[in-house]
This record gives C-alpha cells, structure tokens and sequence, in this order.
C-alpha cells in the first residue's frame, strides 16, 4: 500500500478523541470515516478530524474504498461483536483498545477469530508505551542493574472514573469489572516484564466510596474502586497489584518496582497534566530510579516525555508511540508488539482476580473455567 494511511474510526467518545489527536500527529495519516452514535460525541471528533465523514454503521466504514485500517475505542461490551462482524465483513488492520472483551464466552470466540484472521490486530496496552515505563522495561530485560527479576510491584492511586456517555463505565455488565476495564494494562505488564504466564491469582477488593450516591435504571455501581492482587507465574517470579480509585491527590499516579538480586529499579509516573492544579506550578517530570545492593546509592534519572505528545492525551504520550508502531504495521515495515492473544490473556487475568475478590479464594490459571491454555488455545 502506499504511505499515506486512511483511518476508520469505530467510537468517537473521550478515548477516540484521544486516538484522533495522536494520528493527527502522524505524518502520512488522516481519519476518513468515523462511526459514531452520539450525536455531541461525532460532533467534537469531526472537530479534530473535519477531512472525515460520518458513517451511519460500523459497515459503511469497513467496506469504505478510503479506509486502510481501523481502530475501535466503542464501549468495552461492543469490542467482540464488532470484531466479530469487521472479520465477516472485510478483513483490515485493527487497533482493538482494551479490554479486548468483557466476557469468558467472548475470549473462546475471539481467540479462535485471531487464530484465522488474516489482517495483523494489535491490543492497545498505551502503558508499555509510557517512556519511564519503556525505560524500566529496557532495565528490566537487561538485567545489568538488577538481575533476574523476582519480586514486581505496580501502584496506581488515581481519580474516579471519568463520566462517559450514559455511564456505561459504571458497571462491571459493561465494564468486565474494574479488574479488567482498568487493570487489564497492569496485568499485560505483568507478562510483558517476566516473561512468563501467570498460574495462579489472589485479590482482595470492594467498592469503598466511589459512585455509591450514583442512581441508573441498572442500579447502584458496582465497579470496584480499591484493590490488592497478588499473582504467581510459572518460572517463579510474583507480581502485585495495589489499587485506588480516589486518591488523585497522589504526585505521582503509577510507581512500579522491580526486584532482583543485585538491586531495584522504579519508576514513578505522574497522572494527566490537566488534572494538576496551576497552583502547585508545572507537573511532575516521570521518573526512574536504579537503587543498587552494592555499591548502595540510589541513582535517579527524570524521564521527560515530548510536550507534543504528552498534550494529546492522558496516557504520558503512551497513545502516540503506540500509533507510530500500529501505523509501520499497517504498512507492512513493522511487526504487531501486542497481539490478539496478549490483550485476551490479560482479560482472563482481570476476570480471575474479579472472581478471585468475589469468593475469597485464589484462582488457578492453568486449568478450568479461567484456564488460558483451555481458553487461548495454542499460540
């Protein structure tokens, strides 16, 4: 195909516009077609986007001579049915945005869509993408300053979920679960950094405060808004999770920690810069931190992240280097990084340690219901 790459847009709400400001940033790239059912929503994405053209369907714009490929940031309950009707339709490139899916049913069906689906999907896991978040990473699998991981610690101290269009985000029907609509990033992470499958998991989880005085035809919330999660993968490395959905007074709303034997490496990243109150002057620079056994001496490192790219969205500049990736692949010089298969692994994750919250007791992922060979198939 040739350079210029034409965008679908399947959802226009907060996260599609965000994806929309990113592309716009792409050289080579416009959005053609978007759908979008609500009418504020198309209205503001036409604004950041005014070349494109509103489809009255997901059909239009898949079978649209203009569009090259797609991207899907619809409601989390819509995400496997609309993949499943994009595979019957017209087999295009897919930057899917995560969840994959909110249901166990719906990661069967998907898992075997993405085992013939002749067109590459990718997972939108922006947290990889993060520069200090990469950075660990890189130390990570470089081991230099820590050696083999053990030991992996994600912290999230965030704000409430944001309002969206009808409140769908307010419960776990629609959501997955706030263990899989928010969290699938973390767990993602998880296999990401060790490299490893997860065989078993345990969480402690409520609803503490957020949404409690909240009234919709479906009820009150029922999204989690604090957690522990504790995981053990197969080679023996262990991984925790601790989350809080009203502490956004926090300086910064992720730190991660990895241990090995010869020292630690962490990484602190701050939430959106428009949530920063002017008052307290610029937002905080992300961080890493190498902290060495021996000789002892923290060495810490700030991690700036480009003022373009960290105007476009909420995610640290994270959405942009994910789309100039997605955006190689589309045109056939790079290879997908988070596939089908990672996002619907990470689900089951969510979905297990939901579960696992519920009853109290840990949950195996190498057999039975949450299984993710049984549910993934072979790779």
């Amino acid at each position: 195909m040739s350079e210029w790459v034409r965008y679908g847009m399947i959802g226009c709400g907060m996260m599609g516009q965000e994806h929309l400001r990113n592309i716009a940033l792409l050289p080579g790239a416009s959005v053609t077609r978007m759908f979008e059912p609500d009418d504020g929503m198309a209205r503001a994405s036409l604004a950041l986007a005014p070349g494109a053209q509103r489809a009255a369907s997901l059909a239009e714009v898949v079978q649209a001579a203009d569009v090259d490929c797609l991207v899907i940031t619809s409601p989390n309950f819509r995400h496997a049915e609309q993949l499943r009707e994009i595979a019957a339709l017209r087999a295009l490139p897919v930057l899917l945005e995560k969840p994959a899916c909110t249901t166990l049913d719906d990661v069967a069906s998907l898992a075997a869509l993405g085992r013939s689906y002749p067109a590459p999907i990718w997972v939108a896991m922006e947290y990889r993408y993060m520069p200090p978040v990469a950075k660990l990473a890189e130390e990570v699998f470089s081991q230099a300053n820590t050696g083999p991981m053990h030991m992996l610690a994600i912290r999230e101290h965030r704000f409430p979920f944001l309002v969206k269009v009808g409140d769908w985000n307010r419960f776990n029907d629609y959501t997955g679960g706030t263990l899989v609509e928010k969290c699938c990033h973390f767990f993602d992470l998880m296999r990401h950094l060790t490299r490893s499958e997860p065989v078993r998991v345990f969480a402690s989880a409520s609803v503490a405060h957020n949404h409690l005085d909240e009234q919709y035809p479906d009820g009150t919330p029922d999204i989690l808004d604090n957690a522990f999660v504790v995981l053990e993968f197969a080679n023996g490395q262990r991984a925790s999770l601790d989350l809080c959905m009203f502490a956004e007074g926090s300086r910064y709303q992720e730190e991660i920690s990895v241990v090995g034997p010869k020292g630690k490496v962490e990484c602190f990243v701050p939430g959106p810069g428009r949530f920063w109150p002017d008052h307290l002057g610029p937002a905080p620079v992300p961080r890493l931190v190498l902290s060495p056994r021996n000789p002892k001496g923290p060495h810490e490192l700030e991690v700036p992240v480009d003022p373009e790219a960290l105007a476009a969205g909420d995610h640290n500049g994270s959405t942009l280097y994910q789309h100039q990736r997605f955006n190689a692949v589309v045109r056939g010089k790079g290879a997908v990084e988070v596939s089908l298969r990672d996002g619907l692994a990470a689900v089951v994750m969510g979905m297990a340690a939901q579960e696992s919250a519920r009853t109290g007791q840990a949950i195996d992922l190498t057999q039975g219901r949450f299984g993710l060979g049984g549910l993934l198939g072979a790779s």
